[in-house]
């Protein structure tokens, strides 16, 4: 689970074109993807698409999890008006705007949700990712492929066409640093009271990836350290 940074992952959870999914002249001239109409990314194990209202209640029923309360700025309690919300006004909204493009992470052959993952490009070449993923899914490697789907996406000049992507994500959160790492982002250090959530200040992580970074891990993995005493 990742501090989905700026409208709604960013937003709820935590997170643009002139014309379709492939194509830049809404982004060359403004810096954002006005109007984008929204797509679908599929990998061996990942279906990624648009959140719907037929998602509300199981929506609603994953922001529950102790973890999405803890790292996430979703309400607190999460009801399902705070889901409706989301399907039908903030995501259409970002998508349309071009401000943050919101993908539901889901069951390839049911559909079912799993988690969310999004993008929020700032119309100079960069965007921050964020992401969650519900209980039951984590440990099986799923947000891994779904980051990686967008991040394709995103260095794509046929996609998104950025230069740059950004992961924040509250000190403390490993799970969301090791999907970051294993996608090959570099950690460029922790920066002081970076992120808002519920009226608090938190120190966050930050990390980086270019479109010219290879997609995988720069250096091992470290265990968590455990602390005794």
């Amino acid at each position: 689970v990742t501090s989905m940074g700026a409208v709604f992952f960013f937003f709820f959870c935590g997170p643009w074109w002139a014309m379709g999914s492939a194509g830049q002249t809404g982004a060359e001239s403004t810096g954002l993807y006005w109007g984008m109409r929204p797509y679908e990314l599929r990998g061996s194990r990942v279906l990624l698409s648009v959140p719907t209202r037929d998602d509300i209640d199981r929506i609603t029923q994953l922001c529950q999890d102790e973890q999405i309360q803890r790292w996430m700025s979703v309400p607190s309690p999460y009801q399902r008006r705070d889901a409706h919300v989301f399907v039908g006004e903030i995501v259409p909204a970002g998508w349309d705007s071009g401000r943050e493009l919101a993908w539901a992470v889901r069951e390839p052959l049911d559909r079912t949700v799993l988690g969310m993952v999004s993008v929020a490009p700032d119309g100079h070449g960069s965007a921050e990712i964020g992401f969650w993923l519900a209980a039951d899914a984590r440990g099986s490697g799923l947000m891994a492929e779904a980051v990686q789907l967008v991040v394709e996406n995103a260095f794509d000049p046929g996609g998104l066409a950025l230069e740059r992507l950004l992961w924040r994500a509250q000190v403390g959160n490993w799970p969301s640093r090791r999907v970051a790492w294993r996608s090959g982002f570099r950690f460029d250090g922790t920066v002081r009271s970076e992120l808002a959530q519920r009226g608090q200040r938190h120190d966050a992580w930050v990390a980086t990836l270019l479109s010219t970074d290879k997609r995988e891990p720069l250096l091992p993995w470290f265990d968590v350290p455990t602390l005794h005493g």
